[in-house]
């Protein structure tokens, strides 16, 4: 049987592999083109580089296993119709984006922007005004692995949060619940407005003029979920005009972000290249997932695999 990598992992985490599972012939580092695409049961992807050609390619396909939490560029109509499982590795990146976010929001209550400029020009000057977490509240959008880890870190600094969802349904660490219907009415109050959703016919567009224009001249919005939340420009227009006052941007309509892009230059906008999921032990955790939903695999247990995406929501 072979499980096709297409992608690198470090050479002691190969021979791991190779010790758990003596029966399977991995094949690590490949790509798309690679002649054993045809013949693997199972494709270990970061999802990009999975396309429709690739699919008619991979005729012995039986799973796909996605290390990221974002499916939305894979063809999931087509791998629907083939009733090829997926699953991804929804849960791992909540420690690191949620401290990377922590950081953020921190980062522009305390002014450090402004204390590191003052450093670079050798200035004194003690007329800096941070504000306080305690007692603010804070809006997540999506209150999932990541949302409700961000609400756990807030909820230590004293703030109350709301958690934002398609059905209203309690999450952890959230204080209240609210649906998407109950976004314009929810956002005056909000001091933070965070979103880690994924990109789904229902977010795609989710938040318009009426959202950002609700949102407090003091708030600070951070985006880590997916760029197609909203139209770009109306994200700039709207913090041109101040509501919110600032963001943080760690995902856009366009990756790379296009350096002719107005955002590049805000004053009151951080961009973050999309890196608030990195960190050292990225691969080591994908691997505690896969290596357990192997093991399913192989009993013929596909139906207690972790972490199932539904092809048809898209996650």
């Amino acid at each position: 049987m072979d499980v096709l990598f297409l992608f690198r992992i470090r050479e002691h985490q190969e021979e791991m592999l190779k010790k758990e599972f003596p029966e399977i012939h991995f094949l690590f580092d490949r790509k798309p083109d690679d002649p054993a695409l045809e013949t693997s049961e199972v494709i270990v992807t970061y999802g990009a580089d999975i396309d429709e050609n690739v699919l008619d390619r991979a005729k012995n396909l039986k799973w796909i296993m996605v290390a990221s939490a974002g499916v939305e560029q894979m063809p999931l109509g087509r791998i629907r119709e083939r009733g090829i499982p997926v699953t991804n590795v929804r849960g791992i990146h909540k420690t690191p984006m949620a401290e990377t976010m922590l950081a953020h929001i921190l980062a522009y209550r305390k002014k450090l922007g402004v204390v590191y400029e003052q450093q670079d020009r050798s200035e004194w000057n003690q007329k800096i005004r941070g504000t306080e977490l305690l007692d603010s509240k804070a809006l997540i959008l999506g209150p999932g692995a990541i949302g409700s880890e961000i609400g756990r870190l807030l909820q230590a600094f004293g703030v109350r949060t709301y958690g934002c969802n398609r059905s209203g349904r309690q999450a952890e660490h959230m204080d209240e619940m609210i649906s998407f219907g109950g976004l314009v009415d929810t956002l005056p109050e909000m001091d933070t407005v965070i979103s880690v959703l994924p990109s789904t016919p229902e977010t795609r567009g989710l938040l318009g003029h009426e959202h950002f224009g609700a949102m407090k001249d003091s708030a600070l919005f951070l985006n880590f979920g997916r760029g197609d939340l909203y139209e770009e420009k109306v994200l700039i227009e709207a913090l041109e005009n101040g509501r919110p006052a600032a963001a943080v941007l760690d995902v856009f309509e366009t990756e790379p972000l296009p350096a002719d892009s107005p955002l590049w230059k805000m004053e009151n906008v951080t961009v973050s290249p999309h890196v608030s999921s990195h960190s050292g032990r990225y691969i080591e955790r994908s691997l505690d997932i896969f290596m357990p939903n192997l093991r399913a695999y192989l009993d013929g247990s596909i139906d207690e695999m972790e972490n199932r995406v539904d092809p048809e929501r898209g996650y």
